[in-house]
């Protein structure tokens, strides 16, 4: 696999899992919870998680590619900035456009 497919694919990765605590009321997708309701903060929790999940990928990623570089604070705000980022169309249809139905 080149390594420009792989940034792509590991992109498209990052948007669904963003995505993925706002389009279902299960845990990590396979967990039901008690009630039936999954509030913000579990919804937040689970982002953090698929965060470092995605992470891992692309770790795993940059090692079969060659040697893994040295990752300081900053590399870990922008990453989980952009993540948060790529969350928002989940978000916005979570609680803007689901809340009228």
């Amino acid at each position: 696999m080149s390594q420009s497919l792989s940034i792509w694919l590991l992109i498209l990765l990052a948007l669904v899992a963003a995505n993925l605590p706002f389009v279902n009321q299960r845990l990590l997708s396979v967990f039901r919870l008690p009630g039936g309701h999954k509030s913000l903060g579990w919804r937040l929790g689970e982002l953090i998680v698929l965060y470092f999940i995605v992470g891992g990928v692309g770790m795993w990623m940059e090692q079969r590619a060659g040697q893994l570089a040295p990752q300081g604070w900053e590399f870990f705000a922008v990453t989980g900035t952009l993540f948060v980022t790529l969350a928002f169309p989940g978000f916005v249809y979570r609680y803007l456009v689901m809340r009228g139905r």
